[in-house]
């Protein structure tokens, strides 16, 4: 059962990962709610605890190293506490963080205040979001640059995660599409722009992002999927698509080829979704860097994305999680999708 899968989560430990990303921390302020404050109509906190975890960029370098493979991460973090704290979480996992660059300024921060009553679970009651360094100029751009050049010189895979926070500027653009027209294997998760990115070898949005990327509204029409996704496909002249949508499983696109969908593995009811699609790229990726094909890549990370949305926060998935999925429940074989012509021209 899932022998195949099984083989290539083993050898996720061989996979070298380049790992370019906007790096965020996310910072949780935990406390207790006692009463409604004489200054204004707001609940006062009793502070009872704090923690700091890597978000955005760094939950997916996170969880490459949860998959036990070789990162080197590529980012900028402000010159500050909760850079060196970040930093540290990332070296901790066993990051190779000499790419990351340290620059004037904050870190870019996420700052939740979680609260309530006593014996009570903690519920999110505001977030306070700090921004961290801005779009690198000429000189610190070829600093970027040059960090991408050696450590792809170093890796099998270049992951790309680029939340839009400025770190992916015109300058590291052509350096990966200069690393992508050299053959080299390139996966990129994109909140926005997803279209700079030219023959990649996969890209992972999800619905909302291919609905933004086409300029249209999918809804729930399979056809109008299709057609978008296949939209995409040929604007990047990219090897494979990967549309993830939620708990309706994800469905693979490749030039040439009939599209593959697979269901939701497990529960459809998430706890919560928050990092999942870090989850689903990091374990992607590294299924490709171990030699797995596209549809492999596609299963793993099923099972992965499946796994963590039943983790509250940003917890990353182990290779040992993976595998012991794999021992429980069959993995579903993709259905393959093929669009009789005349609804195809019909539709255009």
């Amino acid at each position: 059962m899932n022998s195949d899968l099984g083989q290539l989560v083993g050898r996720f430990s061989r996979a070298r990962i380049a790992a370019v990303g906007d790096l965020v921390a996310d910072e949780f302020i935990y406390g207790e709610t006692e009463r409604i404050s004489r200054e204004a109509p707001v609940l006062i906190v009793r502070y009872e605890s704090a923690e700091l975890k890597p978000g955005c960029g760094a939950n997916a370098v996170m969880n490459l190293c949860a998959l036990g493979a070789q990162v080197q991460a590529v980012g900028l973090v402000g010159d500050d506490q909760i850079g060196r704290r970040l930093r540290a979480l990332l070296r901790d996992a066993g990051t190779d963080d000499s790419g990351i660059l340290s620059v004037d300024g904050p870190t870019s921060t996420k700052t939740r205040v979680l609260a309530g009553g006593k014996n009570t679970r903690r519920q999110q009651m505001l977030r306070i979001d700090r921004d961290g360094p801005p779009a690198p100029g000429p000189a610190l751009a070829q600093k970027l640059v040059k960090a991408l050049a050696q450590a792809a010189a170093k890796c099998d895979v270049i992951m790309i995660s680029d939340y839009g926070l400025g770190l992916l500027a015109p300058p590291l653009i052509e350096a990966v599409r200069s690393l992508t027209a050299q053959g080299r294997p390139v996966c990129v998760d994109a909140r926005t722009g997803l279209s700079k990115y030219r023959g990649v070898t996969l890209a992972k949005p999800n619905e909302v992002e291919l609905e933004q990327a086409v300029g249209r509204p999918i809804g729930d029409d399979p056809l109008a999927l299709e057609e978008a996704g296949r939209e995409l496909l040929k604007t990047l002249r990219a090897h494979a698509l990967l549309v993830t949508r939620g708990r309706n499983g994800m469905a693979l696109l490749r030039p040439g080829a009939p599209t593959a969908t697979v269901p939701v593995h497990g529960s459809a009811d998430a706890v919560d979704v928050t990092g999942a699609g870090d989850t689903v790229m990091a374990a992607c990726t590294a299924a490709i860097a171990a030699g797995g094909d596209p549809v492999q890549a596609m299963r793993i990370a099923n099972v992965a994305g499946a796994l963590k949305v039943q983790k509250p926060g940003t917890v990353p998935v182990s290779a040992a999680e993976i595998e012991a999925e794999l021992a429980r429940a069959e993995v579903a074989q993709p259905t393959l999708v093929v669009q009789p012509r005349a609804a195809s021209r019909g539709r255009r």
